[in-house]
């Protein structure tokens, strides 16, 4: 079994999402789409291989918004083709975050800038726990979606959706995938003065990171566990 970790920039390691896969005996394949030369000039073509070669597609977070043709379109519209490509093959796919705003746009939904950021570990209200768990879940994201057409949603909190399933897909608007490692890639591009206008100290968001690491991979094996089994192999 083959999974590809598709990744929108350098800064998006899959950590234990990643992890949890190769224990089940993924083959994990990771691409990026933008690659850290064109970071600052990220609107470049890639070509996006063929989804029915694979078992799972993970799609991965992203700096830039789902919405935003403008500076991202040469390869958002052509990403949206390729999810709805793999999901008219029953290719399963784990949006995350950016990834899973992708899939609410590829399928009929929408995505737009939310009322205020997400930033920090938080728990979410859950209608099947046995798929997504409360968390907490470390989020950072700017954007919402609205659930496509079809789709269950699972969870969400008081500013946004969650989580939705559709057919083989399913869509987390948190990072499963983030380690104490992950987040001091971001705070190394940029990510410390984005905490900090949140009114939060990054300082302290790290130690709080460090403290739950392992129970949030924990968390994330679950995850991916529940993706496997019920997702992936749904008819």
């Amino acid at each position: 079994m083959r999974a590809l970790i598709l990744q929108h920039d350098h800064l998006s390691p899959p950590g234990p999402v990643a992890e949890r896969l190769a224990h089940h005996g993924y083959e994990i394949v990771e691409s990026a789409v933008v690659g850290a030369e064109h970071f600052h000039e990220p609107n470049q073509h890639f070509d996006f291989p063929d989804p029915t070669q694979f078992d799972a597609l993970v799609v991965m977070g992203a700096p830039w918004g789902a919405w935003d043709d403008e500076t991202i379109g040469r390869w958002l519209l052509p990403e949206m083709d390729w999810l709805r490509t793999a999901d008219e093959n029953g290719v399963p796919v784990l949006g995350i975050c950016f990834g899973g705003q992708l899939l609410a746009r590829a399928h009929g939904g929408s995505v737009a800038r939310a009322p205020r950021p997400e930033i920090g570990w938080t728990a979410i209200w859950t209608q099947e726990p046995d798929l997504i768990g409360p968390g907490p879940w470390f989020q950072w994201h700017y954007d919402r979606w609205q659930v496509p057409p079809g789709a269950r949603e699972i969870a969400r909190d008081a500013l946004a959706s969650q989580a939705f399933a559709l057919r083989r897909n399913l869509a987390v608007q948190f990072h499963p995938e983030l380690t104490p490692a992950g987040l001091l890639g971001w705070y190394g591009n940029g990510g410390r003065p984005l905490v900090e206008a949140d009114g939060q100290d990054p300082d302290v968001l790290y130690q709080h990171t460090l403290a739950e690491a392992h129970d949030a991979a924990m968390r994330a094996h679950g995850l991916v566990d529940a993706f496997i089994d019920r997702v992936a192999k749904a008819q």
